[in-house]
């Protein structure tokens, strides 16, 4: 399994927590458009199970009331929400962004900057994407 994180510049806290994506190419080596590729089409899955899980009501255990209640939310389900995401799209996305400089890749410790180089994965590698802050002014 590969591990992704995800950080901003200028921030302490993680941008979402550490989590991991199924490694089918490990030992191998794949393309950086390829591997954000991977990373988005598995997040977009992701995102559609968590976004049909929410749509079901479920009874909450008592831990979960008051965890709820020391953020201010206690949420059971039934969530209306249905935001269609485009996995092609996201896809196109991300590699622009990549292109525009908006965030950095780093695989095992070493930056990579050229979409098309190969990027050699151990199953034990772990992928950080770093969102970079614009600065206004000049």
């Amino acid at each position: 399994m590969l591990t992704i994180s995800a950080r901003a510049v200028g921030r302490k806290k993680p941008i979402v927590s550490d989590f991991s994506v199924p490694n089918g190419t490990a030992g191998a080596s794949l393309p950086l458009r390829t591997l954000i590729e991977h990373v988005v089409r598995q997040e977009v899955t992701a995102f559609r199970d968590r976004q049909a899980e929410r749509r079901l009501f479920r009874a909450l255990t008592a831990k979960e009331i008051e965890d709820g209640v020391a953020t201010g939310k206690v949420a059971a389900g039934t969530s209306d929400l249905d935001q269609a995401v485009d996995a092609d799209r996201a896809v196109a996305t991300a590699l622009e962004a990549f292109a525009d400089g908006l965030f950095l890749v780093v695989v095992d410790d070493a930056e990579l900057r050229d979409l098309d180089a190969a990027v050699p994965l151990a199953p034990t590698s772990r992928v950080t994407f770093i969102r970079l802050t614009m600065l206004a002014g000049g």
